[in-house]
């Protein structure tokens, strides 16, 4: 049976959604709000896309998207009435939104909790499905008693962004079952899920959804979550067969270079370990810059506040050792802070443009 906990709270029918706000936190006036419009019959909410490729924009939703997807993602992981969730994801951004509409699809009990980068440091109770963002992953396998609750979910998804190889690393190495998700904004939510092992991630599209590549390798997806309505994205994927595939990157960040055509995601992986190890905690990506000889030569952004040149020409050598000839970066930028979107995402054009 479908019903909201937050503190002390349980709420349940459309009158219980109608509280006296002014002392509640806005994370959980968004929640209330969306469950209101929901529970009213409400057919069409307005969302903003990420903002992570460009300028972020305003779209429709309808209700029957929503629906969609969380039927989907109820077929794949087989769940049942029973399920309890958790919704840690601010419910104003679609990651949220979409925990509290399975709940509300689904007929299952949720739990909310503020967007914390730990949250299940405030709950006692273990939930059966959970979505988190990468970050809030690693700062619960950080902690003793998180992980032991993480290693208990049964269905854990997380998006937002690429896992790193390290934080795929530890979710191996602690024998943590957890799905990377793949979708969109536009798709209410993700299409495809891959099951987080120490091969390459192989993205399952869920039940309904039909899928195929444009031209140049770029995936399309066409489903009752995207309102029927073929989407054409600019990510660079492989086929793996009649519903899986695997993703290279995007399209509009690779760099060709003298003819060769490098994916930054790709060598993004490769580099980290590399990286990390003279910029420990830090941010990177790799972006093509505009060259004559080349046409656009390979670069390296990294974030870090420490400026010293001597770390540049370490890494330089230990680059040198790891990637291919041609892979290697040509210049190396040390920025002290990148720009973001609003949901934390690295905004990688915004960077370039100010270095």
């Amino acid at each position: 049976m479908f019903q909201l906990k937050f503190g002390n709270h349980i709420l349940q029918r459309k009158e219980d959604f109608q509280l006296e706000t002014s002392a509640i936190p806005g994370f959980v006036k968004d929640a209330l709000a969306f469950c209101h419009d929901w529970l009213s019959g409400k057919e069409s909410f307005t969302q903003l896309t990420s903002g992570s490729t460009g300028v972020p924009k305003k779209i429709e939703i309808s209700r029957a998207q929503m629906i969609a997807s969380a039927r989907g993602t109820q077929a794949f992981f087989q769940i049942d009435q029973n399920t309890k969730l958790l919704c840690c994801l601010d419910p104003d951004y679609i990651a949220g939104k979409m925990m509290l509409v399975r709940a509300l699809v689904w007929n299952c009990p949720i739990e909310l909790v503020e967007a914390k980068s730990n949250p299940l440091l405030e709950i006692s109770d273990i939930p059966d499905f959970v979505a988190l963002v990468p970050i809030q992953v690693e700062a619960c396998i950080q902690d003793k008693t998180t992980l032991e609750k993480l290693k208990k979910i049964k269905h854990l998804i997380i998006g937002g962004a690429p896992l790193s190889s390290r934080l795929k690393k530890e979710l191996i190495k602690n024998g943590i079952l957890a799905f990377q998700t793949y979708g969109m904004t536009e798709t209410v939510s993700h299409v495809a899920l891959a099951k987080i092992m120490e091969s390459d991630l192989i993205y399952k599209v869920l039940p309904g959804v039909d899928f195929g590549i444009d031209e140049r390798n770029a995936l399309w997806v066409k489903c009752a979550s995207s309102n029927n309505k073929l989407v054409q994205t600019n990510d660079l994927v492989e086929l793996v067969n009649g519903n899986s595939f695997r993703w290279l990157g995007r399209a509009d960040f690779v760099v060709n270079s003298g003819g060769v055509k490098l994916h930054p995601e790709i060598l993004e992986t490769k580099a980290e370990q590399a990286i990390l190890d003279q910029f420990p905690n830090s941010s990177f990506f790799f972006f093509g810059k505009s060259d004559e000889k080349f046409g656009s030569k390979l670069c390296l952004a990294i974030e870090t506040k420490e400026q010293d040149q001597k770390y540049v020409a370490t890494l330089s050598e230990t680059l040198q050792k790891v990637l291919a000839r041609y892979e290697v970066p040509k210049n190396i930028y040390l920025v002290p802070t990148f720009f973001r979107t609003e949901t934390g995402k690295v905004n990688r054009l915004k960077t370039i443009e100010n270095l």
